[in-house]
């Protein structure tokens, strides 16, 4: 049985197979089919490294806002994966674990049931968040210690920036927070930076998406940095000249070295204070008028919701994942503005990955390699028999059913209250009528309506 691995991110998709010899350094493909203007071909997925002309690239994304909402471009791009161009892989005779978003809707979940066991015929599957499978890998391992039974989560990825807690590896989903900058609100910021100073990039997506991961910064002091760059603008240590792709010789662009001879046909994009005042929006989101708080307060904000004697475990082990973290200066400005936030004694540490791109993959991978990972399966048998009701009961620790469930708990317990309080009342006479707790009772006098205006009485 063939187990395959799927990290499906809104901008890329981390593929491989477990047992595989290259399964720790698994294919990334773009969770896009693009179009390019310049040779006017149409990529799915892993074919756009076929591509020669990376300018006013169009993007057809399946998910938005973090969700899947074009499940046809969904699908192209899974059945390049598994084709004998990437994966080569026969889902009848497959096992897939697959990620899926926080706070996932039902009715998507039952669409991705149904893609996987209808349409492709996977012959079981495992669905869960990236968080969720971070306490199977080895983000938090430290030489002689167990791991942590307490542990957040940054997830920053594409869409969203997710605080996510975890306990004895379930997650807390009354305390999760959602920040809602990602890196691609991040690199649309950037195009209408530079096209408003400079040059015309609001088609250049791709150009600026690497522009972004290339020459941006952390500031650790905004102030200090913000005002170097406005009494020199063109001669501080932080300005950089990108050289951007001619699209002829080079398909790349890249950042100009000092040893580098310039020359005359080079398109140069100056980055000054742009370098750093765009992930500071990821600290600061009220600079662009997003009303919501900065991932500092954010984190805060969660640990508060958590038993106060465990609070400072979770201070003590916050684990990085996704592409935003990989910014310079990321984690020493977070470790900085949390120990100004954290109660007095409080250790703050941070963990992350080499690679933090990868930390969710890897730790499914793990996961997936388990002796008892069949028995935590859905088979394609038991989602015929309940369908998807069986994937909910499944994986209620995994997504939003958990949460979902305990609300309609409480719901039904109110209900039977009240059902059984009328049936204890019935056949008592004129007995009183206790209502349930939380439930109105009927009121005891009618309330009188006055008139705003009354009428004066005829004499």
């Amino acid at each position: 049985m063939v187990l395959l691995v799927l990290d499906n991110g809104a901008s890329t998709i981390k593929a491989g197979l477990v047992d595989h010899p290259t399964a720790d350094h698994p294919r990334i493909v773009m969770n896009a089919v693009v179009r390019s203007k310049g040779d006017k071909t149409t990529y799915i997925g892993h074919e756009l490294s076929r591509c020669k002309d990376y300018s006013s690239l169009g993007y057809r994304l399946p998910l938005e806002k973090g969700y899947v909402v074009d499940w046809d471009a969904q699908k192209a791009v899974w059945d390049g994966i598994l084709s004998d161009e990437v994966l080569n892989v026969n889902p009848t005779e497959s096992t897939i674990l697959i990620t899926e978003p926080y706070f996932n809707l039902p009715k998507i979940q039952e669409v991705y049931d149904q893609f996987i066991f209808e349409e492709y015929e996977f012959q079981a599957q495992y669905r869960a968040t990236p968080a969720s499978l971070i306490p199977h890998g080895t983000l938090f391992d430290q030489p002689g210690l167990p791991p942590p039974e307490c542990m957040l989560i940054v997830d920053s990825g594409f869409s969203f920036t997710h605080v996510v807690p975890l306990m004895e590896g379930s997650v807390v989903w009354n305390a999760v927070k959602r920040l809602d900058v990602g890196g691609k609100l991040l690199t649309n910021q950037l195009k209408e930076l530079v096209s408003f100073r400079q040059w015309n990039m609001m088609d250049e997506t791709h150009i600026m998406n690497h522009v972004k991961e290339t020459c941006c910064f952390v500031s650790q002091d905004f102030t200090r940095d913000l005002e170097a760059c406005r009494a020199a603008p063109k001669a501080n240590p932080i300005v950089q000249e990108y050289v951007l792709p001619d699209l002829t010789k080079s398909s790349a662009g890249r950042v100009r070295q000092a040893d580098d001879i310039p020359l005359d046909t080079d398109q140069v994009l100056t980055m000054g204070n742009e370098r750093f005042t765009l992930p500071e929006i990821i600290f600061r989101p009220d600079d662009i008028g997003l009303a919501q708080s900065g991932l500092p307060a954010t984190i805060a904000a969660s640990i508060a919701l958590l038993p106060a004697d465990l609070q400072g475990m979770f201070y003590a082990n916050i684990g990085l994942i996704g592409g935003n973290t990989t910014i310079p200066g990321f984690e020493q400005r977070l470790i900085k503005e949390l120990q100004a936030l954290a109660p007095v004694g409080c250790d703050v540490v941070a963990y992350h990955a080499e690679d933090p791109t990868l930390s969710a993959y890897r730790a499914a991978l793990a996961l997936a390699s388990a002796p008892d990972f069949p028995s935590r399966t859905l088979t394609r048998a038991e989602y015929l028999e309940g369908g998807s009701g069986a994937a909910r009961r499944r994986f209620s620790e995994s997504g939003t059913e958990r949460a979902e469930g305990a609300a309609k708990g409480k719901e039904g317990a109110k209900a039977r209250e009240v059902v059984k309080a009328r049936e204890g009342a019935k056949g008592k006479g004129r007995q009183r009528e206790e209502p349930a707790a939380g439930v109105a009772g009927p009121s005891k006098s009618r309330p009188r309506v006055r008139a705003l205006n009354p009428l004066p009485r005829k004499r």
